[in-house]
Protein backbone atom coordinates (compact mmCIF):
# COMPACT_ATOMS: atom_id res chain seq x y z
CA UNK A 1 0.00 0.00 0.00
CA UNK A 2 1.42 3.30 -1.35
CA UNK A 3 2.44 5.80 2.00
CA UNK A 4 1.84 9.41 2.36
CA UNK A 5 3.52 11.65 4.28
CA UNK A 6 1.19 14.56 5.73
CA UNK A 7 3.37 17.30 6.09
CA UNK A 8 1.52 19.14 8.46
CA UNK A 9 -0.46 19.10 12.08
CA UNK A 10 -3.60 19.40 13.90
CA UNK A 11 -7.31 18.99 12.32
CA UNK A 12 -5.46 19.54 8.77
CA UNK A 13 -3.51 16.46 9.16
CA UNK A 14 -6.55 14.51 10.29
CA UNK A 15 -8.89 15.37 7.54
CA UNK A 16 -6.26 14.15 5.25
CA UNK A 17 -5.85 10.99 6.77
CA UNK A 18 -9.74 10.29 6.37
CA UNK A 19 -8.81 10.99 2.45
CA UNK A 20 -6.50 8.53 2.01
CA UNK A 21 -7.77 5.73 4.03
CA UNK A 22 -10.90 6.22 1.47
CA UNK A 23 -8.65 6.46 -1.36
CA UNK A 24 -6.52 2.81 -0.10
CA UNK A 25 -3.80 4.63 0.88
CA UNK A 26 -1.49 4.57 4.10
CA UNK A 27 -1.31 7.86 5.99
CA UNK A 28 1.79 8.68 8.24
CA UNK A 29 2.40 11.66 10.13
CA UNK A 30 5.47 14.30 11.19
CA UNK A 31 5.21 15.83 14.54
CA UNK A 32 6.99 18.14 16.98
CA UNK A 33 7.78 17.41 20.68
CA UNK A 34 4.77 19.19 21.47
CA UNK A 35 3.40 17.21 19.59
CA UNK A 36 4.03 13.48 20.21
CA UNK A 37 0.91 12.07 21.28
CA UNK A 38 -1.25 15.06 18.77
CA UNK A 39 -4.88 12.98 17.25
CA UNK A 40 -2.99 13.11 14.22
CA UNK A 41 -0.31 11.32 15.54
CA UNK A 42 -2.78 8.79 17.12
CA UNK A 43 -4.62 8.61 13.56
CA UNK A 44 -1.65 7.67 11.97
CA UNK A 45 -0.01 4.70 10.53
CA UNK A 46 3.20 5.62 12.04
CA UNK A 47 4.96 8.87 12.85
CA UNK A 48 8.00 10.58 12.98
CA UNK A 49 9.66 12.99 15.42
CA UNK A 50 10.68 16.33 12.95
CA UNK A 51 11.84 18.76 16.30
CA UNK A 52 11.49 20.61 19.00
CA UNK A 53 8.44 22.75 19.87
CA UNK A 54 8.96 25.95 17.73
CA UNK A 55 7.71 25.81 14.33
CA UNK A 56 10.88 26.93 12.55
CA UNK A 57 13.02 23.76 14.51
CA UNK A 58 10.57 21.36 13.55
CA UNK A 59 7.34 21.61 11.17
CA UNK A 60 9.32 24.37 9.16
CA UNK A 61 12.72 22.32 8.52
CA UNK A 62 12.83 21.18 5.20
CA UNK A 63 15.49 18.53 5.60
CA UNK A 64 14.18 17.12 8.71
CA UNK A 65 10.28 16.74 6.76
CA UNK A 66 12.24 15.25 3.99
CA UNK A 67 14.44 12.62 6.26
CA UNK A 68 11.22 11.28 8.31
CA UNK A 69 10.15 10.58 4.28
CA UNK A 70 12.81 8.73 3.82
CA UNK A 71 12.44 6.70 6.87
CA UNK A 72 8.70 6.11 6.76
CA UNK A 73 9.23 5.10 2.74
CA UNK A 74 6.58 6.76 1.60
CA UNK A 75 5.54 7.74 -2.44
CA UNK A 76 3.45 11.01 -1.66
CA UNK A 77 3.39 14.17 0.35
CA UNK A 78 0.89 16.42 0.99
CA UNK A 79 1.52 19.69 2.49
CA UNK A 80 -1.65 20.68 4.10
CA UNK A 81 -1.97 24.28 4.09
CA UNK A 82 -0.21 26.85 6.14
CA UNK A 83 3.74 25.56 6.68
CA UNK A 84 5.36 24.55 3.88
CA UNK A 85 2.10 24.11 1.65
CA UNK A 86 3.45 27.11 -0.40
CA UNK A 87 7.09 26.72 0.00
CA UNK A 88 8.10 26.40 -3.72
CA UNK A 89 11.58 25.19 -2.29
CA UNK A 90 10.17 22.11 -0.32
CA UNK A 91 8.18 21.20 -3.76
CA UNK A 92 11.58 21.16 -5.23
CA UNK A 93 13.20 19.18 -3.08
CA UNK A 94 10.30 16.17 -2.54
CA UNK A 95 10.36 15.73 -6.29
CA UNK A 96 14.77 15.71 -5.95
CA UNK A 97 13.62 12.34 -3.87
CA UNK A 98 11.88 11.26 -6.57
CA UNK A 99 8.50 11.72 -4.31
CA UNK A 100 5.15 12.91 -5.76
CA UNK A 101 4.33 16.39 -4.56
CA UNK A 102 0.52 16.77 -4.12
CA UNK A 103 0.19 19.77 -5.38
CA UNK A 104 0.75 22.22 -8.06
CA UNK A 105 4.45 22.58 -10.16
CA UNK A 106 7.34 24.20 -7.69
CA UNK A 107 7.22 27.33 -10.47
CA UNK A 108 3.86 28.46 -10.22
CA UNK A 109 4.18 27.97 -6.15
CA UNK A 110 6.91 30.28 -7.12
CA UNK A 111 4.90 33.07 -9.06
CA UNK A 112 2.11 33.01 -7.59
CA UNK A 113 3.23 33.33 -4.45
CA UNK A 114 5.25 36.29 -5.24
CA UNK A 115 1.92 39.16 -4.79
CA UNK A 116 3.20 41.52 -7.28
CA UNK A 117 4.27 38.65 -9.90
CA UNK A 118 0.91 37.21 -9.36
CA UNK A 119 -0.41 40.72 -10.63
CA UNK A 120 1.23 40.76 -13.39
CA UNK A 121 0.50 37.01 -14.37
CA UNK A 122 -3.70 38.14 -13.37
CA UNK A 123 -3.66 41.32 -15.65
CA UNK A 124 -1.56 39.41 -18.33
CA UNK A 125 -4.72 36.69 -18.31
CA UNK A 126 -7.37 39.71 -18.77
CA UNK A 127 -8.77 39.05 -14.94
CA UNK A 128 -9.20 42.35 -13.16
CA UNK A 129 -6.76 43.65 -11.09
CA UNK A 130 -7.07 46.65 -8.47
CA UNK A 131 -4.72 49.39 -8.71
CA UNK A 132 -1.27 49.33 -6.96
CA UNK A 133 2.21 49.46 -7.05
CA UNK A 134 5.25 46.95 -8.00
CA UNK A 135 7.51 45.49 -5.38
CA UNK A 136 8.82 48.34 -3.17
CA UNK A 137 11.20 48.91 -0.50
CA UNK A 138 10.51 50.19 2.29
CA UNK A 139 13.74 52.28 3.06
CA UNK A 140 13.24 54.02 -0.31
CA UNK A 141 10.95 56.95 1.51
CA UNK A 142 10.97 59.28 -2.11
CA UNK A 143 9.51 56.10 -3.92
CA UNK A 144 7.03 55.09 -0.80
CA UNK A 145 5.92 58.21 -1.00
CA UNK A 146 5.87 58.71 -5.15
CA UNK A 147 3.69 54.98 -4.96
CA UNK A 148 1.27 56.33 -2.08
CA UNK A 149 -0.11 59.15 -4.38
CA UNK A 150 -0.01 57.48 -7.61
CA UNK A 151 -2.60 55.01 -5.66
CA UNK A 152 -4.30 57.10 -3.75
CA UNK A 153 -5.52 56.92 -0.09
CA UNK A 154 -6.92 54.74 1.98
CA UNK A 155 -5.01 51.95 0.99
CA UNK A 156 -2.84 48.78 2.32
CA UNK A 157 0.41 48.29 2.47
CA UNK A 158 0.73 44.52 2.10
CA UNK A 159 3.61 41.74 2.11
CA UNK A 160 4.86 40.67 -1.60
CA UNK A 161 5.03 36.60 0.41
CA UNK A 162 3.37 34.85 2.79
CA UNK A 163 -0.53 35.21 2.75
CA UNK A 164 -3.44 34.70 5.67
CA UNK A 165 -3.98 38.24 6.15
CA UNK A 166 -0.20 38.40 8.19
CA UNK A 167 1.59 41.46 6.20
CA UNK A 168 -1.67 43.88 5.75
CA UNK A 169 -1.84 46.63 7.33
CA UNK A 170 -4.61 49.86 6.36
CA UNK A 171 -2.83 53.85 6.18
CA UNK A 172 -5.30 56.44 5.61
CA UNK A 173 -2.93 59.41 5.67
CA UNK A 174 0.35 60.35 3.89
CA UNK A 175 2.21 60.91 7.01
CA UNK A 176 1.59 57.53 8.38
CA UNK A 177 2.86 55.53 4.97
CA UNK A 178 6.73 55.54 5.75
CA UNK A 179 6.15 54.23 9.46
CA UNK A 180 3.82 51.38 8.49
CA UNK A 181 5.57 50.50 5.56
CA UNK A 182 8.37 49.33 7.63
CA UNK A 183 6.47 47.98 10.46
CA UNK A 184 5.04 45.23 7.19
CA UNK A 185 8.35 44.84 5.70
CA UNK A 186 9.73 44.23 9.56
CA UNK A 187 6.91 41.18 9.77
CA UNK A 188 7.39 40.24 6.51
CA UNK A 189 11.42 39.91 7.23
CA UNK A 190 10.66 37.76 10.44
CA UNK A 191 7.65 35.73 9.26
CA UNK A 192 8.29 34.82 5.65
CA UNK A 193 12.31 35.69 5.07
CA UNK A 194 11.06 38.35 2.29
CA UNK A 195 11.11 42.31 3.28
CA UNK A 196 9.21 42.77 -0.20
CA UNK A 197 6.36 44.79 -0.19
CA UNK A 198 3.52 46.80 -2.81
CA UNK A 199 0.79 49.37 -2.04
CA UNK A 200 -2.74 48.52 -3.45
CA UNK A 201 -5.86 50.38 -3.39
CA UNK A 202 -8.22 49.77 -0.34
CA UNK A 203 -11.88 49.22 -1.83
CA UNK A 204 -14.76 51.02 0.82
CA UNK A 205 -17.13 48.25 1.84
CA UNK A 206 -15.77 45.29 -0.25
CA UNK A 207 -16.43 41.83 0.08
CA UNK A 208 -13.98 39.06 0.55
CA UNK A 209 -15.21 36.00 -2.54
CA UNK A 210 -12.90 32.98 -3.34
CA UNK A 211 -12.93 30.66 -6.15
CA UNK A 212 -12.35 26.99 -5.85
CA UNK A 213 -10.69 25.90 -9.27
CA UNK A 214 -9.03 22.34 -9.68
CA UNK A 215 -6.89 22.22 -12.62
CA UNK A 216 -6.30 18.95 -14.49
CA UNK A 217 -2.34 19.89 -15.67
CA UNK A 218 -3.22 20.42 -19.35
CA UNK A 219 -4.86 23.43 -19.65
CA UNK A 220 -7.90 22.36 -18.31
CA UNK A 221 -9.47 24.12 -15.50
CA UNK A 222 -12.75 23.79 -13.46
CA UNK A 223 -14.64 25.55 -11.11
CA UNK A 224 -16.27 24.38 -7.53
CA UNK A 225 -17.73 27.45 -7.18
CA UNK A 226 -17.06 30.55 -4.91
CA UNK A 227 -17.14 31.30 -1.13
CA UNK A 228 -17.48 33.90 1.19
CA UNK A 229 -15.53 35.06 3.27
CA UNK A 230 -15.77 39.05 4.32
CA UNK A 231 -16.47 38.07 8.27
CA UNK A 232 -12.87 38.86 9.49
CA UNK A 233 -10.82 40.59 12.31
CA UNK A 234 -7.44 41.66 11.44
CA UNK A 235 -7.89 39.81 8.18
CA UNK A 236 -8.37 36.38 9.52
CA UNK A 237 -11.11 34.59 8.09
CA UNK A 238 -13.86 33.88 10.45
CA UNK A 239 -16.97 32.40 9.20
CA UNK A 240 -17.23 31.01 5.58
CA UNK A 241 -20.09 30.66 3.14
CA UNK A 242 -20.70 28.99 0.08
CA UNK A 243 -22.04 29.87 -1.93
CA UNK A 244 -21.30 33.45 -1.73
CA UNK A 245 -25.32 35.19 -0.75
CA UNK A 246 -26.79 37.37 -2.85
CA UNK A 247 -23.92 37.85 -5.67
CA UNK A 248 -25.65 38.80 -8.95
CA UNK A 249 -25.81 36.11 -11.42
CA UNK A 250 -23.12 38.15 -13.73
CA UNK A 251 -21.16 38.54 -11.09
CA UNK A 252 -20.97 35.05 -9.42
CA UNK A 253 -20.11 34.15 -13.61
CA UNK A 254 -17.45 36.41 -14.16
CA UNK A 255 -15.74 35.56 -10.83
CA UNK A 256 -16.07 31.86 -12.16
CA UNK A 257 -14.41 32.70 -15.52
CA UNK A 258 -11.77 34.70 -14.37
CA UNK A 259 -10.27 32.04 -12.13
CA UNK A 260 -10.81 29.14 -14.25
CA UNK A 261 -9.45 31.47 -16.68
CA UNK A 262 -6.30 31.95 -14.29
CA UNK A 263 -5.56 28.67 -13.24
CA UNK A 264 -5.73 27.86 -17.18
CA UNK A 265 -3.26 30.20 -18.29
CA UNK A 266 -0.40 28.46 -15.68
CA UNK A 267 -1.77 24.62 -16.51
CA UNK A 268 -2.37 24.48 -13.58
CA UNK A 269 -2.57 20.88 -11.40
CA UNK A 270 -4.63 20.33 -8.40
CA UNK A 271 -6.65 22.81 -6.16
CA UNK A 272 -6.12 26.07 -5.75
CA UNK A 273 -8.13 29.36 -4.55
CA UNK A 274 -8.22 32.85 -6.66
CA UNK A 275 -9.31 35.26 -4.10
CA UNK A 276 -11.18 38.28 -5.27
CA UNK A 277 -12.65 41.86 -4.03
CA UNK A 278 -16.18 42.58 -5.02
CA UNK A 279 -16.77 46.19 -4.46
CA UNK A 280 -19.86 46.18 -2.34
CA UNK A 281 -21.27 49.35 -4.33
CA UNK A 282 -20.58 48.87 -7.90
CA UNK A 283 -20.19 45.06 -8.18
CA UNK A 284 -16.86 45.23 -10.01
CA UNK A 285 -14.14 42.73 -8.78
CA UNK A 286 -10.60 42.61 -8.46
CA UNK A 287 -7.93 40.15 -8.69
CA UNK A 288 -6.34 39.40 -4.65
CA UNK A 289 -4.24 36.72 -4.98
CA UNK A 290 -3.91 32.61 -5.64
CA UNK A 291 -3.50 30.05 -3.10
CA UNK A 292 -2.09 27.01 -4.54
CA UNK A 293 -2.82 25.10 -2.03
CA UNK A 294 -6.12 23.78 0.23
CA UNK A 295 -7.85 26.10 2.30
CA UNK A 296 -8.94 25.91 5.63
CA UNK A 297 -12.43 26.85 4.55
CA UNK A 298 -12.67 23.94 1.67
CA UNK A 299 -15.09 22.23 3.57
CA UNK A 300 -18.06 24.40 2.59
CA UNK A 301 -17.17 23.24 -1.02
CA UNK A 302 -17.08 20.14 -0.15
CA UNK A 303 -20.82 20.11 1.56
CA UNK A 304 -22.72 21.93 -1.74
CA UNK A 305 -21.05 20.19 -4.24
CA UNK A 306 -20.36 16.01 -2.49
CA UNK A 307 -16.56 15.77 -4.06
CA UNK A 308 -13.85 15.30 -1.74
CA UNK A 309 -11.39 17.51 -2.95
CA UNK A 310 -8.46 16.00 -0.90
CA UNK A 311 -9.74 12.83 -2.88
CA UNK A 312 -9.12 14.72 -6.03
CA UNK A 313 -5.84 15.86 -4.80
CA UNK A 314 -4.55 12.24 -4.54
CA UNK A 315 -6.40 10.66 -7.83
CA UNK A 316 -4.71 13.84 -9.66
CA UNK A 317 -0.77 12.98 -7.86
CA UNK A 318 -1.05 9.79 -8.76
CA UNK A 319 -1.57 10.78 -12.80
CA UNK A 320 -5.31 10.03 -12.84
CA UNK A 321 -7.75 12.46 -14.47
CA UNK A 322 -10.99 12.40 -11.50
CA UNK A 323 -14.05 11.21 -13.61
CA UNK A 324 -15.76 14.19 -11.17
CA UNK A 325 -13.96 16.71 -12.73
CA UNK A 326 -13.32 15.61 -16.64
CA UNK A 327 -16.18 14.00 -17.54
CA UNK A 328 -19.10 16.74 -16.24
CA UNK A 329 -19.09 20.18 -15.03
CA UNK A 330 -19.50 19.75 -10.51
CA UNK A 331 -22.91 20.82 -9.67
CA UNK A 332 -23.65 22.68 -6.39
CA UNK A 333 -26.96 22.65 -3.89
CA UNK A 334 -28.01 23.81 -0.86
CA UNK A 335 -25.92 26.41 1.35
CA UNK A 336 -22.69 25.93 3.74
CA UNK A 337 -21.53 27.79 6.33
CA UNK A 338 -18.33 27.18 8.40
CA UNK A 339 -17.56 28.50 11.70
CA UNK A 340 -13.97 28.44 12.75
CA UNK A 341 -13.54 27.72 16.97
CA UNK A 342 -10.50 29.22 17.74
CA UNK A 343 -8.79 28.97 21.34
CA UNK A 344 -8.55 32.85 22.12
CA UNK A 345 -10.33 35.15 24.18
CA UNK A 346 -12.53 37.77 22.70
CA UNK A 347 -12.39 39.71 26.65
CA UNK A 348 -8.97 40.13 26.20
CA UNK A 349 -8.73 41.57 22.77
CA UNK A 350 -8.79 37.66 21.69
CA UNK A 351 -5.22 36.75 22.91
CA UNK A 352 -4.68 33.41 22.39
CA UNK A 353 -5.62 30.61 25.09
CA UNK A 354 -3.35 27.79 25.50
CA UNK A 355 -4.06 24.72 27.57
CA UNK A 356 -5.40 21.50 28.00
CA UNK A 357 -9.09 20.33 27.28
CA UNK A 358 -10.74 19.37 30.52
CA UNK A 359 -13.86 18.89 28.91
CA UNK A 360 -14.41 18.80 24.77
CA UNK A 361 -17.83 17.93 23.75
CA UNK A 362 -18.95 18.57 20.36
CA UNK A 363 -22.51 18.43 18.44
CA UNK A 364 -23.46 15.26 17.50
CA UNK A 365 -22.70 14.64 13.77
CA UNK A 366 -25.43 13.93 11.07
CA UNK A 367 -25.50 13.88 7.57
CA UNK A 368 -25.75 17.94 7.38
CA UNK A 369 -23.36 18.93 10.27
CA UNK A 370 -19.61 17.75 9.97
CA UNK A 371 -16.91 18.82 12.46
CA UNK A 372 -13.47 19.09 11.47
CA UNK A 373 -10.52 18.95 14.72
CA UNK A 374 -7.72 18.19 15.64
CA UNK A 375 -8.30 17.78 19.57
CA UNK A 376 -10.03 15.08 22.07
CA UNK A 377 -10.61 15.79 25.54
CA UNK A 378 -7.59 15.66 27.85
CA UNK A 379 -5.55 17.09 24.60
CA UNK A 380 -3.53 20.08 25.12
CA UNK A 381 -3.86 23.21 22.55
CA UNK A 382 -0.18 24.22 22.71
CA UNK A 383 0.78 27.90 22.89
CA UNK A 384 3.56 26.91 20.11
CA UNK A 385 0.46 26.94 16.95
CA UNK A 386 -2.25 28.05 15.30
CA UNK A 387 -5.04 27.86 17.85
CA UNK A 388 -7.72 26.79 15.59
CA UNK A 389 -9.70 23.78 17.56
CA UNK A 390 -12.53 23.12 15.80
CA UNK A 391 -14.55 23.65 12.37
CA UNK A 392 -18.40 23.22 12.93
CA UNK A 393 -20.17 23.24 8.97
CA UNK A 394 -23.31 22.90 8.39
CA UNK A 395 -25.66 22.35 4.73
CA UNK A 396 -29.35 22.72 4.51
CA UNK A 397 -31.38 24.12 1.52
CA UNK A 398 -31.07 27.92 1.81
CA UNK A 399 -29.12 30.59 3.81
CA UNK A 400 -31.65 30.87 6.47
CA UNK A 401 -32.13 27.53 7.45
CA UNK A 402 -28.08 27.45 7.17
CA UNK A 403 -27.89 29.56 10.09
CA UNK A 404 -30.28 28.13 11.83
CA UNK A 405 -28.70 25.03 12.23
CA UNK A 406 -25.29 26.59 12.96
CA UNK A 407 -26.59 28.41 15.83
CA UNK A 408 -27.91 25.11 17.39
CA UNK A 409 -24.18 23.35 16.89
CA UNK A 410 -22.92 25.80 18.49
CA UNK A 411 -25.24 25.81 21.72
CA UNK A 412 -24.51 21.77 22.19
CA UNK A 413 -20.93 23.15 22.21
CA UNK A 414 -18.90 22.55 25.68
CA UNK A 415 -15.14 23.44 25.98
CA UNK A 416 -14.04 24.25 29.06
CA UNK A 417 -9.77 24.59 30.37
CA UNK A 418 -9.31 27.49 27.79
CA UNK A 419 -11.36 30.50 26.45
CA UNK A 420 -12.73 30.03 23.12
CA UNK A 421 -14.53 32.30 20.83
CA UNK A 422 -17.87 30.36 20.65
CA UNK A 423 -20.05 32.59 22.13
CA UNK A 424 -18.86 35.54 19.45
CA UNK A 425 -19.56 33.32 16.95
CA UNK A 426 -23.01 32.90 18.61
CA UNK A 427 -23.57 36.75 18.48
CA UNK A 428 -22.24 37.00 15.15
CA UNK A 429 -24.95 34.66 13.58
CA UNK A 430 -27.45 36.39 15.72
CA UNK A 431 -26.53 39.83 14.71
CA UNK A 432 -28.92 41.46 12.11
CA UNK A 433 -26.65 43.32 9.91
CA UNK A 434 -25.02 39.62 9.42
CA UNK A 435 -28.21 37.71 8.86
CA UNK A 436 -29.44 40.19 6.56
CA UNK A 437 -26.28 39.76 4.31
CA UNK A 438 -23.97 39.97 2.95
CA UNK A 439 -21.82 41.83 5.01
CA UNK A 440 -18.29 43.51 3.76
CA UNK A 441 -14.86 42.75 5.25
CA UNK A 442 -15.10 45.33 7.41
CA UNK A 443 -18.46 44.59 9.26
CA UNK A 444 -16.51 42.99 12.52
CA UNK A 445 -14.35 46.34 13.04
CA UNK A 446 -18.13 48.06 12.88
CA UNK A 447 -19.58 45.68 15.28
CA UNK A 448 -17.32 44.11 17.59
CA UNK A 449 -18.81 46.53 20.39
CA UNK A 450 -21.78 44.88 20.07
CA UNK A 451 -21.07 41.44 19.59
CA UNK A 452 -18.44 41.60 22.45
CA UNK A 453 -21.41 42.09 24.55
CA UNK A 454 -22.41 39.26 27.39
CA UNK A 455 -19.87 37.35 25.29
CA UNK A 456 -19.16 35.34 28.43
CA UNK A 457 -20.62 31.95 28.31
CA UNK A 458 -20.08 28.22 28.75
CA UNK A 459 -17.28 27.76 26.53
CA UNK A 460 -15.18 30.23 27.88
CA UNK A 461 -13.24 29.18 30.97
CA UNK A 462 -12.43 31.41 34.08
CA UNK A 463 -9.49 29.56 34.45
CA UNK A 464 -7.70 30.14 31.11
CA UNK A 465 -3.83 30.11 30.53
CA UNK A 466 -2.56 33.29 29.75
CA UNK A 467 -1.25 33.80 26.44
CA UNK A 468 2.58 34.48 25.63
CA UNK A 469 1.93 37.02 22.99
CA UNK A 470 -0.86 38.68 21.11
CA UNK A 471 0.03 37.56 17.65
CA UNK A 472 -1.28 34.05 16.03
CA UNK A 473 1.97 32.30 14.85
CA UNK A 474 2.06 31.73 11.04
CA UNK A 475 0.99 28.59 10.43
CA UNK A 476 -3.22 29.58 9.74
CA UNK A 477 -4.32 28.43 5.90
Amino acid sequence: MDRVLIANRGEIACRIIRSCRAAGLSPVAIHSDADANAMHVRLADAARRVGPAPVAQSYLDIEAVLQAARSLGVRFVHPGYGLLSENPAFARRVAEEGLCWIGPDPDTIEAMGDKDRARSIADAAGVPVLPGSPRLDAADEGRLAEAGRAVGFPLLVKATAGGGGIGMRRVDRPDALVATARSVAQLAERTFGDPGIFLERLVARARHVEVQVMGLGDGRAVHLFDRECSVQRRFQKVIEEAPAPDLPRETRAGLARAATTLAAAQRYLGAGTVEFLVDGESGAFFFLEMNTRLQVEHPVTEMITGLDIVGLQLELAAGRTPTDLADREPAGSGHAIECRIYAENPARRFLPSPGVLSRFELPALHRDLRIDTGYAAGDEVSRWYDPLVAKLVVLADDRGRALERMADALRAVRIEGIATNVSFLSRVLGDQEFRAGPVDTGYVDRALSRLLEQNAGPSTSARAAPAPSGRRPPDSG
